[in-house]
């Protein structure tokens, strides 16, 4: 019972400020997201501002009480033990600048091993991020005072506490439960063309029989009308920016290649603390394996810190304008809905990188004329149905969300301000499903599959295939197919589930094929055909 008493009361303490900490730090990271909603010009009602708080003290506040309990815990009891060395008056100080050094250490320790560059939303801003600290700050100040007098006679018994507070966080522990994958029965066969591809993230078609794919590190490979992946990759390609989700993304042939041997790339240039998504054109010498006339035709305003979200996926329309995707930078959500930016838009361009004069922000003040639409979050999937004259897209959303989209001239699409998701943390990033004058989905995944790679079939391996979309899932390990029904859409299908590999890109091969790369650091390039029975014929 000595010992007990002789740290049950700091252990007490210090879950108490915890708590309350945790419970303020709610309360401000929902108003700063909120904040960055108003400065947009949307109205929140009160009604809405107090379920989004009432949502993020249950959905929220755990996620940041892991996060916030380690750091505090460790802090005070580090604080415990130097307070046998500082003056009682001083004291506070110590618990204050603790608990705040300790949560910003933190915060950078989360940054840096989490996939987004910023997981907690509110510390996006100097403000935000300062007003955490000041709670942890506050938090600490309380601690401290709660404490006083603090036992000088038994330094040891600080010391005893502040171990036991260092050692609580080993206490906590949260789990996670997947959706078990979904299964269909297979009626394809896939076979493996070319493997050992590092993060292979777009694959094209040449005349001729041959094919290009990109890898994100940065490098363009050939694969000859063979199957063979030729040893060298193909020189000439401009700086690619390459880290993280930055790298080399699209490649696209002009619809004239066989007399031009020009293509187009997208990728991420520049560097950490200033980088782009650009777009090239080039020509593509076979004989030597090189590209020559490298052309920079575009890059995205503005510059960026980070390296997540640069959308990248390429299109052409049937008047010869090409479509590049963006994204929102991660960091950087509410630019999406500034024309004055090109994040997280779609924009349209000639393919000398020129702006179409019917682009529907030409001329207006303050407007980039290169936006088609805006109000994306991160657009990894873009196709052109010539014979509906529609552009498709697909998207990222958080955790949940995902987007598929008809594209039209001028729309706002309503990121941030519109989301089935929540953010990564829990929060709500917006207290709105829908909003006046922003365009809702055709379609939407919650939770996330995590789109990536979009083709429209119009082969004659699959006929019951005709008209359907292919989506390519990385989260979900899979390949959807999706059917257009009017104003909406619905899956049909889910293919390649027994893989359970992230599937990066699938294309519609000349043969009537189905072309898809896996996501990995020895990513594959698989061909999917019809399955066939013991005769040989094709299974329908």
């Amino acid at each position: 019972m000595l010992a007990v008493s002789a740290w049950h009361k700091p252990l007490l303490h210090v879950i108490w400020t915890c708590f309350l900490a945790v419970l303020l730090s709610t309360l401000v990271q929902t108003q700063f997201n909120l904040l960055a909603l108003q400065q947009l010009g949307v109205t929140i009602p009160f009604s809405e501002r107090l379920a989004t708080s009432l949502h993020d003290v249950r959905h929220f506040a755990p996620v940041y009480a892991a996060i916030f309990s380690c750091s505090y815990l460790v802090s005070q009891g580090i604080a415990l033990w130097l307070s046998r060395w500082v003056a009682g008056r001083w004291q506070p100080a110590l618990f204050a600048l603790a608990a705040a050094s300790g949560l910003w250490c933190t915060l950078m320790l989360v940054n840096a091993l989490a996939p987004m560059p910023t997981l907690i939303a509110a510390s996006r801003s100097l403000m935000g991020l300062l007003s955490l600290l000041l709670i942890a700050a506050l938090a600490g100040a309380i601690f401290a005072r709660a404490l006083q007098p603090l036992p000088s006679a038994r330094p040891q018994r600080a010391l005893d506490a502040s171990a036991l507070v260092v050692l609580l966080p080993l206490l906590l522990s949260a789990g996670l439960v997947s959706p078990p994958a979904m299964a269909t029965k297979s009626e394809y066969r896939v076979e493996t063309l070319v493997k050992g591809l590092e993060h292979p993230w777009s694959v094209a078609f040449l005349s001729g029989g041959a094919m290009l794919v990109t890898e994100r590190p940065g490098r363009l490979r050939l694969i000859h009308i063979d199957g063979r992946l030729e040893p060298e990759p193909i020189a000439g390609l401009p700086a690619v920016f390459a880290s993280g989700q930055a790298g080399l993304f699209d490649v696209l042939p002009a619809p004239d290649f066989a007399q031009s041997q020009r293509i187009f790339l997208s990728y991420a240039c520049g560097r950490m603390r200033a980088n782009h998504t650009c777009l090239a054109s080039a020509r593509l010498d076979l004989s030597q394996l090189e590209l020559t006339d490298v052309t920079e035709i575009f890059r995205t305003y503005p510059a960026k810190t980070g390296n997540a979200h640069y959308g990248g996926r390429l299109a052409f329309l049937d008047d010869g304008s090409l479509a590049l995707s963006l994204g929102d930078g991660f960091d950087y959500r509410e630019e999406a809905q500034r024309l004055s930016s090109h994040l997280g838009s779609i924009v349209r361009l000639w393919p000398d990188g020129s702006v179409p004069e019917d682009n529907p922000f030409v001329g207006q003040p303050g407007a980039l004329a290169e936006i088609y639409s805006y109000g994306h979050r991160n657009v990894q999937g873009l196709v052109y149905d010539s014979a509906t004259k529609q552009l498709l897209s697909h998207e990222h959303g958080p955790k949940g969300g995902d987007e598929l989209n008809r594209i039209e001239p001028g729309v706002n699409f309503g990121w941030p301000v519109v989301t089935q998701g929540i953010d990564y943390t829990g929060a709500r990033i917006t207290p709105f499903t829908a909003y006046q004058g922003m365009q809702p989905p055709l379609l939407d995944w919650t939770p996330s599959i995590a789109p990536s790679g979009l083709t429209l079939y119009q082969g004659d391996l699959f006929p019951g295939w005709q008209g359907d979309l292919l989506v390519g899932a990385l989260a979900g390990r899979q390949l959807q197919r999706v059917r257009l029904t009017g104003q909406g859409a619905e899956i049909v299908e889910v293919l390649l589930a027994e893989l359970a590999e992230r599937i990066r890109d699938v294309r519609t091969g000349p043969d009537g094929a189905l072309y898809v790369l896996t996501d990995d650091g020895r990513g594959r390039l698989l061909r999917v055909t019809p399955a066939l029975d013991g005769a040989g014929a094709k299974v329908h």
